[in-house]
């Protein structure tokens, strides 16, 4: 892969990988792993996506490949834990189970070098539509799907003309009135859970838009999600977190990777 250093972190955090459905970027994730390495590895809810698979069965052999890169890492010493989420409830009836290396939790404390602490968990728990409207929350994944499939359409056009990878899924989300009042609701939610629970910053998912934000004293930083963005956080070694998109672009129908890696840190891009 011409342009990409292997960059080495204190800590990662990936969530919403979303295996086992059609639209996860598998591929994606597999070569940012290849690219990235930490001392530790938070996988903050939804990597595994229960609901589609109790659909209809799809587990493809990238989406076993993934699984095979976490667990090796985690024999070559790093510190890998899952954070169990809507998707994959499942796992939560297996907190503090290690499974090849991996331990399974409902949330987490994680200590930054910087000295804060931060309040790592999926977010679920705070979806109101989740808990107590379930049908209207499998209904939205529903229209989540359709979303989705727009959203190729929208890629294959841009393919054609040579431009770059872009989420219109993701561009809706954002832009409709509706959804930027429930991801700043969200967010605010997030904070007073951080408050409630002492620590300095809280480390999330679940709603699939990254983010940095200092919400009222609160550090709030959303993972973001494999399935539109391809983002991941990350916190370097001196303790400063940035949020790192991982973008590539399809040719013939084969993933092959952009030269360069998009990082968005606190509102200013830069390459790496």
């Amino acid at each position: 892969m011409n342009g990409a250093a292997h960059r080495n972190f204190r800590t990662l955090f990936i969530s919403d990988v979303h295996l086992g459905s059609k639209p996860a970027k598998a591929e994606f994730l597999i070569d940012f792993l290849r690219y990235h390495d930490a001392q530790k590895i938070f996988l903050v809810g939804d990597i595994v996506d229960g609901w589609r698979l109790r659909r209809s069965w799809h587990w493809p052999s990238s989406h076993n490949d993934v699984v095979q890169k976490l667990l090796r890492k985690a024999r070559k010493g790093t510190e890998v834990v899952y954070i169990a989420g809507n998707h994959d409830e499942f796992l939560r009836s297996f907190q503090g189970v290690h499974f090849g290396g991996i331990v399974v939790a409902d949330r987490a404390i994680h200590v930054g070098a910087d000295g804060n602490h931060y309040l790592v968990i999926h977010g679920d728990q705070f979806d109101q539509v989740v808990h107590n409207a379930r049908w209207l929350a499998y209904l939205g994944d529903r229209a989540y799907d359709l979303a989705i499939v727009v959203n190729r359409v929208v890629a294959r056009i841009r393919r054609v003309f040579g431009w770059p990878y872009w989420s219109f899924s993701s561009w809706a989300k954002v832009k409709v009135k509706k959804a930027v009042k429930f991801i700043g609701s969200f967010q605010d939610v997030l904070a007073q859970e951080a408050r409630r629970s002492e620590v300095e910053g809280v480390i999330c998912g679940h709603i699939h838009h990254a983010a940095i934000e200092t919400i009222r004293g609160v550090k709030y930083m959303n993972t973001g999600d494999w399935v539109e963005s391809c983002t991941a956080l990350a916190e370097n070694l001196d303790g400063s977190f940035e949020i790192i998109h991982w973008a590539k672009v399809l040719e013939n129908e084969v993933e092959q990777p952009v030269p360069s890696v998009v990082v968005y840190d606190r509102g200013r891009v830069k390459a790496a």
